[in-house]
């Protein structure tokens, strides 16, 4: 009630990347502190909701999508808030500004975002860091992704430098191939493509002492045909599963005046009105597969009834994010004790 009484309405006030560094700073600044007090406020633990998969135990299959900690900055304060596992990045090789600013924007009608950050992080030397310094407490999850400069014919050796220099510090690996923000990343979708920067990715992971998980991170606008071929290839080449979805390029049915959406352009769309898209991508994955191929369902999910369909859909984790901004960090608790309830 705080947040969105007090809180939200004050974030709201700034420029959605000023409030984003303002709540971080926040955190920065009182690290250590805020953990102790989330624990109490927000972690909800109930054996029903702990999870075996991958090779991993989760805690809750509830995590917090990439994007919001791109630098592996804040995950143990994410933690705290209740989420079973944090997926940071995306992470790329070397570090990388992003595209102009203005670059994130609000629909406040629609409880959407249209983002077009171009996957700015400090790269993963940083993120080593920050993991080296600060050991996680729980499940973390490296979301590794091309630098926007890097010529085609390199795009494969940008995916293996960050995967080799993560392996030994994170749970699992997401390989990001479908942001709509970055030139030329959604088309790593096709399969002759995805299959040279993934092929490569699986034969290192045969060298190293023990086993992580590897994910493909999809985007909800691919047909299903073309889904039905990353599946294919997911089950034949030994991928551990597929992250459904990422942020839409498409403006289908907002309630935001047509002459804002115009004024800001191209971006990545996420929240409540890619909610639907993302189900049935879910659903149409696990029919597909006949339930062989695992599934992290994110996109869309603002309550804690969505999560629930979003799992019977077929998804054996989920993740939310702009759900995170707009409901606040008690939507964790309040979708695991829904979770707990309606089993």
């Amino acid at each position: 009630m705080l947040y969105k009484a007090l809180i939200r309405p004050l974030l709201f006030l700034l420029n959605p990347e000023k409030a984003h560094n303002l709540t971080f700073s926040c955190l920065n600044m009182m690290r250590g502190l805020p953990s102790k007090c989330a624990n109490l406020l927000f972690r909800f633990r109930y054996p029903s909701l702990e999870r075996e998969l991958f090779g991993l135990h989760f805690p809750n299959p509830v995590g917090l999508a990439g994007g919001l900690d791109k630098n592996a900055e804040h995950y143990n304060e994410m933690m705290a808030f209740g989420f079973g596992f944090v997926e940071v990045g995306s992470l790329t090789p070397k570090p990388q500004d992003g595209q102009n600013r203005p670059r994130l924007f609000r629909l406040k009608r629609d409880r959407a975002i249209i983002n077009r950050m171009g996957i700015n992080n400090k790269g993963v030397n940083h993120a080593i860091k920050q993991i080296l310094e600060h050991r996680p407490k729980g499940i973390i999850v490296a979301n590794i992704a091309k630098n926007s400069s890097t010529e085609p014919d390199m795009v494969a050796e940008d995916y293996r430098k960050a995967f080799s220099m993560l392996y030994e510090l994170v749970d699992m690996f997401v390989v990001n191939v479908s942001c709509p923000n970055v030139e030329g990343l959604t088309d790593l979708q096709n399969i002759s493509y995805l299959s040279d920067i993934m092929d490569e990715i699986l034969d290192m992971r045969t060298y190293m002492d023990e086993y992580r998980p590897v994910l493909v991170k999809i985007s909800p606008d691919i047909s299903f045909q073309q889904l039905d071929e990353i599946v294919k290839y997911c089950l034949q080449a030994g991928i551990d599963g597929i992250v459904a979805g990422n942020t839409s390029r498409t403006r289908e049915g907002l309630s935001t005046r047509e002459r804002r959406i115009r004024k800001i352009g191209q971006g990545g769309l996420s929240g409540a009105p890619i909610y639907q898209k993302s189900l049935e991508t879910v659903r149409h994955i696990h029919d597909f597969s006949g339930g062989r191929l695992p599934i992290i369902g994110v996109g869309g999910i603002m309550s804690p009834q969505q999560a629930k369909e979003m799992l019977d859909a077929g998804a054996s984790l989920i993740e939310i994010y702009t759900g995170f901004i707009y409901e606040g960090p008690s939507l964790v608790r309040r979708i695991l004790k829904y979770l707990a309830k309606n089993q």
